[in-house]
């Protein structure tokens, strides 16, 4: 059955490819949203899309999960559609980015698709609807959340639910228009107005998409945000029992001192966790004659750069911090090898928008056979092979 599904969308992408890149997303996203609150529609899709194999087991951040396979933030920026992306197989999935205040995002257009590349070029902007909407949705999914609630979220006992079946990140970032100086704030604001919700947070520090915040990577600045945000986060986990992780997403552009800065940062506080990594500027590998569009590259052209970063943080990490390979991977050998360079778990995107659903499925199975033909019993112990 899942076969027809994959036979059905490729017949079909020439469709959804026919108008923009935008457009067809979020037609995507509002269609999901609305057929996935039917009754028996989630577990229709788990029975589809879902085949978890016991060699893919593993944990993250102590908990967990049916295999290493996530969904990386930008495809669900307001937690609209993660239940029905937990149905198709992923073992985890990252909402976001998000911000303190809604805001509309670069102009149009600003998502360009380059198949010959296998590459998405976006420069979205952090669009989205606000920490409060994200939160209303999360909480229940009916009960009306505003931020004049926000101090009894924070000293209430009383968690909501997490309707999601499976570990959900959230991806905080900072305002367009909150000056730099103050970045520090709309982080701390984004992690109280979701610290109920989540099972990770990932600052997200390495968007090329809104001006200067790649500055926030500089070894001063980083270190001043992450005091407040780790401060922040104890306060939260203290008053509500709890131990929510904390990552940070880092750019494949930076060079080799500039990646070492950001580590000896990381080091000294306590993150849990580090994404390898965002979008990139460089155009060196593309064929397409949209290259010359200005925004963050996605796919396979990041590939090779992504894991690269990988394998120096692991160098330098080891596994005391958990790193999440993002760039490129459309097979399981893809990432494997992102797992064999330091990566306890993985993400993808763009591949999903070229290949469709039963990705998810297709990249368990051919990861599950290429562990057996090595050997490996459990896939947590590939982590850093090659290293």
């Amino acid at each position: 059955m899942n076969s027809s599904v994959n036979f059905i969308f490729r017949k079909l992408r020439p469709l959804f490819f026919s108008s923009d890149a935008e457009t067809a997303h979020e037609r995507m996203l509002s269609l999901v949203e609305i057929v996935s609150k039917f009754p028996g529609i989630n577990p229709f899709l788990r029975w589809q899309f879902r085949e978890e194999q016991p060699i893919l087991r593993t944990k993250l951040f102590g908990k967990n999960v049916q295999n290493p396979i996530g969904l990386a933030a930008g495809f669900d920026k307001d937690g609209r559609i993660h239940p029905a992306m937990f149905a198709l197989g992923f073992g985890f999935t990252e909402i976001g980015t998000v911000t303190p205040r809604s805001q509309s995002g670069n102009p149009k257009p600003r998502i360009f698709r380059l198949p010959e590349d296998q590459a998405l070029i976006n420069r979205l902007g952090f669009n989205n609807q606000g920490v409060w909407k994200m939160a209303e949705r999360l909480v229940s999914g009916t009960k009306k959340i505003n931020p004049d609630e926000a101090d009894l979220i924070d000293q209430s006992g009383d968690y909501p639910a997490n309707i999601a079946s499976g570990i959900l990140g959230i991806n905080i970032g900072k305002n367009k228009d909150t000056p730099l100086q103050k970045a520090n704030e709309d982080f701390v604001s984004a992690l109280s107005a979701l610290h109920p919700f989540a099972d990770y947070f990932t600052i997200n520090v390495s968007s090329p998409n809104t001006e200067d915040l790649r500055k926030l990577q500089q070894k001063e600045m980083l270190s001043g945000l992450l005091e407040s945000v780790c401060s922040c986060r104890e306060k939260l986990d203290q008053n509500h029992f709890r131990k929510t992780p904390l990552l940070v997403k880092l750019s494949p552009d930076m060079d080799e001192e500039g990646l070492g800065n950001c580590v000896r940062v990381i080091q000294q506080f306590p993150i849990q966790g580090v994404i390898a990594t965002n979008t990139t500027m460089d155009r060196s590998q593309l064929k397409s004659s949209l290259k010359i569009e200005q925004g963050g590259l996605s796919g396979k052209p990041l590939k090779a750069r992504s894991t690269e970063v990988i394998r120096t943080l692991f160098k330098e990490l080891g596994k005391e911090v958990t790193i999440i390979g993002v760039g490129g991977i459309f097979n399981g050998e893809d990432a494997y090898e992102k797992i064999r360079a330091g990566a306890a778990a993985v993400q993808i995107y763009t591949a999903l928008i070229y290949e469709g659903p039963g990705l998810v499925r297709r990249i368990k199975r051919e990861l599950s056979q290429l562990l057996e033909q090595d050997s490996i019993k459990n896939v947590a112990d590939a982590v850093g092979f090659d290293s």
